[in-house]
């Protein structure tokens, strides 16, 4: 494998660049299949900022004095439920 310089990184760098920033999505792009193993990554991703997304909220709900029952139901579960899971960050 011949190296390359950094100079020849640099150019290369900046045509995937260009590429990027000249992208236009064509109809049907955004249905192509995703690999499994990637569909397994994205969902994991989705639901981990989902989740902060939702901590995030429990905090800002009971700063502004929401009971626990409130929450819980808020989200589908009790509020001794909701209290166990987000009361250290609450």
């Amino acid at each position: 494998m011949t190296r390359r310089t950094i100079e020849e990184i640099v150019a290369r760098a900046d045509e995937f660049a260009d590429t990027f920033e000249n992208y236009d999505p064509k109809p049907g792009d955004l249905d192509a299949p995703v690999p499994p193993a990637m569909a397994v990554k994205l969902a994991a991703w989705r639901r981990d900022a989902a989740e902060r997304e939702l901590a995030e909220a429990v905090r800002a709900a009971r700063e502004k004095r929401l009971s626990w029952r409130e929450v819980g139901a808020a989200i589908g579960t009790s509020g001794e439920a909701a209290r166990q899971r987000y009361s250290a960050i609450a």
